[in-house]
């Protein structure tokens, strides 16, 4: 197993992304703590990786509050005594909104969640890390950290500002045995993409077991040379593939 006796942080694990790469950071050796604000979701997955013979803690926190990301933080020292990966999947949005008619707290919700959650996490764990001389900082961007579609405005910037953070964060840690890295999926076959209006008649979706293929190999030692680096796992949903169409019917649909 490539990480036997690591212990993985994975935020929004209850379900989509996030469940699927806490299950294949399990498989190949990792205690996972998995944050939600959902408990009965986490614990759900927390039973799922207790089967597969790895430890699991289900922690409830929303990532864009200070004080409970800190908590969780301290939750995982006291349970583990060091932090090897944290994923920042946590992630919210809103269907299509045209920024005539966004409310300010919607804006806020989103760039609090998408960008300042990351950069959260980040700081509560690193410095463990740093003491360890070692980690992985996996953020989970979006074709929206590159590409605008009208409606997407908060989404858009929010992960957008996530990919410079990645880069600037890389730079900095790398020193001490760090890497940050992003993994930027297209349309994903999530309970997000639904709840948004984007997912209903679309045939080009990508698994999230997929996108956990790729994280987990960013976390592993097979990818030490790779850091401030967004990985564009777009799927069928490639813009080499089709024309996009900045519409509400949403990016690339087949």
């Amino acid at each position: 197993m490539k990480l036997e006796g690591k212990v993985a942080v994975v935020t929004g694990a209850g379900r989509g992304i996030g469940r699927a790469t806490a299950l294949a950071l399990a498989r190949e050796g990792c205690a996972v703590v998995l944050v939600s604000r959902s408990r009965p979701e986490i614990e759900a997955v927390a039973e799922e990786v207790t089967r597969l013979g790895r430890q699991a803690l289900p922690l409830v926190a929303d990532v864009a509050v200070e004080a409970e990301v800190a908590g969780m933080a301290d939750r995982t020292l006291e349970h583990y005594g060091r932090v090897d990966i944290l994923v920042n999947n946590a992630g919210v949005s809103i269907p299509f909104t045209d920024v005539v008619d966004l409310p300010l707290a919607d804006w806020n919700r989103i760039l609090q969640v998408n960008l300042t959650g990351a950069f959260l996490g980040a700081r509560a764990v690193l410095p463990t890390m740093i003491r360890q001389r070692s980690g992985k900082i996996i953020n989970i961007g979006s074709l929206s950290s590159f590409v605008g579609f009208a409606g997407n405005s908060a989404y858009g910037a929010s992960k957008a500002g996530l990919m410079l953070f990645t880069r600037c964060l890389a730079a900095e840690v790398k020193r001490y045995g760090i890497d940050v890295n992003a993994v930027c999926p297209s349309g994903t076959d999530t309970r997000l993409l639904e709840e948004i209006g984007l997912k209903k008649g679309r045939t080009n979706l990508i698994r999230p077991e997929e996108i956990a293929a790729v994280i987990l190999f960013l976390v592993t030692a097979e990818a030490s040379v790779i850091t401030g680096t967004a990985i564009e796992a777009y799927g069928l949903s490639n813009p080499l593939f089709a024309q996009a169409h900045p519409s509400k019917a949403g990016p690339l649909n087949d």
